[in-house]
């Protein structure tokens, strides 16, 4: 399967593979909540790879649906993106800022720091 449930230290998050393409475009976002649910897992950690390449364009609007439909079921994403990965339209960046605020949405550099993240929302909402 393009999912897997991973349970890290009691912090449930269902993660795609890393080279592999999952989505190609918002409406499969849906292969996401489905995994989600099923599984209990209030998060996901996606790669890059497993993204529309429209993702990373703002204009595209793919970002957009795809965290409005995941906010709809309470559902944070965390995104792996090393530096040497897509590169990020100006509007992207800026909404990258914007969203480090918040709990719903990250875009970290390695898987590390991705967990980590997903560790310390889930935390945040245990309080």
């Amino acid at each position: 399967m393009d999912l897997t449930l991973v349970d890290e230290g009691g912090v449930k998050f269902v993660e795609g593979l890393p080279d592999q393409a999952l989505m190609s475009s918002a409406r499969d976002v849906d292969r996401v909540i489905e995994a989600c649910f099923s599984d209990r897992a209030p998060c996901a950690l996606l790669y890059a790879a497993n993204l529309p390449a429209a993702f990373f364009d703002l204009s595209s609007r793919e970002a957009g649906e795809i965290l409005q439909k995941l906010r709809n079921y309470w559902i944070r994403l965390a995104v792996v993106c090393p530096p040497e990965g897509p590169g990020f339209s100006s509007r992207f960046g800026e909404m990258m800022a914007e969203e480090r605020r918040g709990v719903h949405f990250g875009v970290f550099e390695t898987r590390h720091a991705a967990v980590e993240w997903i560790r310390q929302t889930s935390e945040a909402d245990a309080v």
